[in-house]
């Protein structure tokens, strides 16, 4: 059986993909040995499904009376 909601399924998990942190290596190449920083302060993109909504668009369906 296919998935329902495919197309809006792939959008989600590309968003999620970018809210992540940043991996703990580039805090220590940015900053260096000394820096304790939060890895969630280098990521440019946080979002959040409660704070914010995504805005996807449902995909386009042709008209059924178009034919």
């Amino acid at each position: 059986m296919p998935i329902k909601n495919s197309q809006k399924k792939s959008k989600l998990a590309k968003k999620a993909r970018r809210t992540k942190w940043a991996p703990v290596w580039i805090v220590l190449k940015k900053f260096g040995m000394g820096k304790r920083i939060h890895p969630s302060t280098i990521t440019k993109h946080r979002r959040s499904w409660r704070r914010t909504k995504l805005h996807i668009k449902p995909r386009k369906q042709r008209k059924s009376h178009f034919g």
